[in-house]
Order: structure tokens, then sequence, then C-alpha cells
């Protein structure tokens, strides 16, 4: 990324929305207009969808992304400006929020701080998963919450073995085995009875899914390890792959998913203390409003 103009004030930002929601769109021109009236020398607003935003997030042309939705809209921002160590701030416009820093009732309170440079940077890192069958590559990501390997369609369950650099950890008759990410923690993880990781962290969380007469407890790992979930001969029916919540894709008996500490970085803005994920952990807990889902 280039080098701000004044060190830790942006001048070059992009406002970015999902595009399915209405309300994540009305909000992004509000706050382009108000950022535009406080003098921001260059702005961009536009769908976080769009080919030629993300052609101009690769070339650098940002100092700071600001992006609009739900959890969904952070994972997808973070995979894109990770690379080029694009800092992203968020604000709420879906249902839950958990990773966005602000919400749409009080976010022109905290811009100004952010034009003063009155902010920090939160680090989180990222796991690159690879997908081989043999010795071919089928596909490569970078993570920001997990990386799912489980049952498909068919309610029975996969067996799967997981390995740490190189050597079995354990074979599990399960729903599915979960690597997860500290910021992952907090999601699918955490659904299924995982422990709760500060979001600074550097570690590699394995839990179960539904575990049937196998190993039923979570295990953290440290950054450095490469972990290898290996479909077994005798799985019968299809099982999946899933990065980040996103689309399945089949892996058959023998396919390895491989995850280890990707090179990459997500940087989030935050206005708050270190503490404020722990104040905030409770409250989050109690809403429960992702029955209508996330974006």
């Amino acid at each position: 990324m280039a080098e701000l103009a004044i060190p830790g004030i942006p001048e070059r930002i992009a406002v970015v929305y999902h595009p399915n929601l209405p309300d994540a769109v009305i909000e992004a021109k509000s706050v382009t207009a108000f950022l535009r009236s406080r003098g921001v020398p260059q702005l961009v607003c536009d769908s976080l969808y769009n080919p030629d935003l993300l052609r101009q997030v690769e070339e650098g042309r940002f100092d700071l992304l600001v992006a609009l939705g739900g959890d969904g809209t952070m994972l997808r921002a973070g995979r894109i400006c990770a690379p080029s160590g694009l800092p992203i701030l968020g604000i709420n416009a879906g249902h839950f929020g958990f990773l966005t820093e602000l919400n749409r009732c009080c976010w022109q309170e905290s811009l100004p701080m952010l034009l003063q440079g009155r902010y920090r940077l939160e680090h989180r890192m990222m796991l690159h998963a690879e997908h081989w069958r043999g010795d071919q590559s089928l596909g490569h990501w970078d993570v920001l919450n997990e990386v799912v390997v489980c049952r498909g369609q068919t309610v029975r369950p996969v067996k799967l073995r997981a390995l740490v650099d190189g050597y079995t950890l354990a074979t599990f008759v399960a729903d599915g085995l979960i690597a997860s990410t500290p910021t992952g923690s907090t999601a699918y993880a955490l659904a299924v009875g995982g422990p709760i990781m500060p979001p600074e962290l550097r570690n590699v969380l394995i839990i179960p899914v539904a575990p049937h007469l196998s190993m039923d407890r979570a295990i953290i790992l440290p950054e450095g390890v490469q972990i290898e979930i290996e479909v077994q001969a005798g799985t019968e029916q299809d099982a999946v792959m899933s990065v980040d919540g996103q689309s399945p894709i089949v892996v058959l008996p023998g396919d390895r998913v491989r995850g280890y500490a990707g090179d990459h970085t997500v940087s989030f803005v935050r206005f708050q203390d270190p503490s404020y994920f722990y104040r905030n952990l409770t409250r989050y807990m109690e809403q429960n409003p992702t029955v209508k889902g996330d974006e």
C-alpha cells in the first residue's frame, strides 16, 4: 500500500457495500457524503463485488476501506484487502456484525476520530488452505474464519484423519472437522462448543463437529504448524469442504485439505481499547440475531 500523506490519516478512502443489502447501499452513500464534507480528497463508493474496485485495491489506490454490511461482508473485505495490507473499518448494516466496529447509529461520532488519526489497528492472522488430490493442487484460498471438511447432503458421518506436521493427531468419525483462526473461534467453532480465543492471537484451533465415538476435544496449536485433513477410504457419501462459509467443494476419499498460517494479515480499524472484545462478548452472545442470516 502506498504511504499515507500524513501518517495514520487516510486521504484515499473506498466506501464499499454489499449490493444485496439495501440499507448498506443507502448508508454507504451517506458515509461517502459525510467524508466528502470533511475534506477527504479522494473517495470511491462502490459495490464490494465490482471487479474494477478489486483491481484498484490490488493496485494500492486506497489508504483505507470502509465496509458496510454484516460479518459476511467483513470476511470478503478481509480476503480482498489482506494481500495489499489495506486497513478495514466495518460499519454494521447486516444482522450480527461481530467483526464490525461501528453501528449505523453512531458512525457520525467516530469518523472524525478516523480523520484525526485517533484509532488503532487490530491485526488478525489468516490461514492459507489448499485442496490436494494426489500430487495435484485443486485450489488454494486465504481464510479469515475457518476451513471446514464435513459431510455433504447425506446425513451420515464422515471419516477424517487429522495430521499435524505430517504426524497423525487423531482419526474422527464425525459430521466434520474445523480448522479455525482466533477470529473464527467466535463463529462456527463456537457453535460446536469450541473455546473463545482473543482475536490477536496467532494460533490454530482444531475442533470436531458432532464426533461419534471419537475424540471430542478442541485442540489449540501454535502458529507454525501445518494441519492436514484427509478424507478416509470408507467414506461412502459425499464429503465437502468450505472456506469461510463459501459454496461447498466436493472432496473425495484420499483428498487432503491443508491449512497453515498464511503470509497475509487482516487489519481492522478500532476506536476502542483492546478490552472491547471481552466487554462486547456477552452482549453478542445474548443477542442471537442470526436466525435470518447475515451478509
